[in-house]
């Protein structure tokens, strides 16, 4: 544990997307908080293998808490974004139709999101959407404009939100798993693999885990199935193919394969939707891009797999009740679950967070803001966004500067020691990478990997044999040759 006190007011289990935003509302109150979370880093679950889109909302059930939520969360989201120091374009997106029965499609969405009350909805034709996108397939007869979606990076607005709640206070325990929870007279006594915390509160934001988490006070009343969705990530020379997020018409597994343009300017397909082995299972198979890949090309053909620099799965938290699950238990009180989270949850999270935080103070009796609580972070220019002037002035600051670590994406040693160094900062060659962009290039860390091991062991002050890629045992270095 990276800190601890003997008690706790609130504690959040789970340090994905919707558990930091959680956490980073709570840090405005007075009050001791924790966020309790198995993994070496925030974003290491399905907020780290996420599309980021920020859905316009028209196709959640009407009165259902995945709408509420998704309409309040979207017009949130460029704020907090701005705020947090995160990226955000508005690109809108289109649902697309390939004939009669997909237009029948096209017009329930319209309608289900008319009557929600969403905003810069429209109807075009095909040749209209071509105009806007003309990559699209000739064989698209028409298209669902929602002008108020938009892209973020997830995992950057995951992490952003951990380092502000840590900066407001709250003590992150990174790599404490859960074992027990046991009621107390005063709430609850959870018992970690580091060790027992006392809790008045606990938020349950444990993501594909949080219906075990509930079990474990008799609250077991949900269950959560993990839905894998496999990516295909392309070079960004290939990010301009479209400007909006292009979906086909959903299905009962959900929005289904995607072409969109990240707001980091790659080119993202997928995913599929199949149930997964285990929720550990983040694997990839050859059967399953395939399918993504054909599927995609049915809304552009102009996508090339030698372009392809990466794939990666995500597994999503489908509950059993059809719907967000939000709110205090009935049977056991102080425990509030935040479960079931799966799309549009990125969209809806600045407003879950929002809702959650106020809901905890009330439980708590009404908690009073702290005096000089911090809500914007400062801004950060990367080195690969400045003008020649200003790297010139940024090497004669900083040296560390002018010795670039990533050529790909022009990240430099003083980038990735400050991403180590920050406030919850980098653990890991992927937190890192996360923070920085180092090894998000064409060559997938081929070049910066050992450099950005090197730095890490140094900084950790740990063996290089010691670093880690990504979470709990997933060494680089198995040793060293003394030959």
């Amino acid at each position: 544990m990276d800190k601890i006190k003997d008690n706790y007011d609130i504690m959040v289990i789970g340090a994905g997307v919707v558990g930091g935003l959680i956490a980073r509302s709570l840090s405005f109150f007075n009050a001791a908080i924790c966020i309790v979370d198995r993994h070496i880093d925030a974003a290491m679950g399905a907020s780290g293998a996420n599309s980021g889109i920020v859905h316009g909302g028209y196709d959640a059930k009407s009165g259902s808490l995945k709408a509420k939520f998704n309409i309040l969360g979207t017009a949130m989201m460029e704020e907090t974004c701005r705020k947090l120091g995160v990226p955000y374009k508005n690109t809108g997106s289109f649902v697309i139709a390939f004939g009669p029965d997909d237009e029948l499609e096209l017009a329930r969405l319209y309608e289900n999101g008319i009557k929600g009350g969403i905003k810069g909805l429209e109807l075009i034709s095909g040749e209209e959407a071509r105009k806007l996108e003309p990559a699209l397939n000739e064989t698209v007869t028409k298209a669902l404009w929602s002008k108020t979606a938009g892209v973020v990076s997830p995992y950057k607005l995951n992490i952003s939100a951990v380092e502000n709640a840590v900066i407001n206070g709250v003590d992150y325990l990174r790599e404490t798993t859960v074992t027990e929870i046991q009621r107390t007279e005063n709430g609850f006594n959870v018992i970690t693999d580091k060790g027992a915390l006392n809790t008045k509160v606990i938020v349950n934001c444990a993501g594909i885990y949080a219906d075990e988490i509930a079990g474990m006070v008799n609250d077991g009343f949900f269950s959560l199935t993990p839905r894998k969705g496999e990516y295909l990530l392309i070079d960004r020379s290939e990010g301009g193919l479209v400007k909006r997020v292009i979906f086909q018409t959903p299905s009962e597994k959900g929005k289904g394969v995607l072409v969109m343009t990240t707001v980091d300017g790659n080119l993202l397909i997928g995913p599929d939707a199949n149930i997964a082995a285990s929720k550990e299972d983040i694997s990839t198979h050859a059967d399953s891009l395939d399918f993504v890949y054909k599927t995609a090309l049915k809304s552009c053909s102009n996508l090339h797999l030698d372009k392809v620099i990466t794939s990666f799965a995500g597994l999503r938290a489908t509950p059993d009740t059809g719907d967000f699950i939000i709110g205090e238990s009935r049977k056991v009180p102080g425990f509030y679950n935040v479960a079931g989270i799966e799309s549009p949850g990125l969209s809806s999270a600045p407003a879950i967070a929002e809702f959650v935080a106020n809901e905890i103070s009330e439980i708590l009796g009404g908690l009073p803001y702290k005096e000089n609580y911090i809500e914007v972070l400062e801004s950060h220019e990367f080195f690969r966004d400045m003008t020649m002037d200003e790297k010139e002035r940024a090497i004669k600051e900083n040296p560390e500067h002018g010795r670039l670590v990533c050529r790909c994406e022009s990240v430099t040693e003083a980038e990735v020691l400050e991403s180590i160094r920050r406030p919850a900062g980098a653990r890991t060659v992927d937190g890192v990478k996360r923070r920085t962009r180092a090894g998000m290039g064409r060559c997938q860390g081929g070049f910066c990997m050992p450099t950005v091991v090197e730095i890490l062991s140094k900084e950790l002050k740990i063996e290089k044999e010691e670093v880690l890629k990504g979470d709990r045992g997933s060494y680089i270095l198995a040793g060293r040759n003394r030959g």
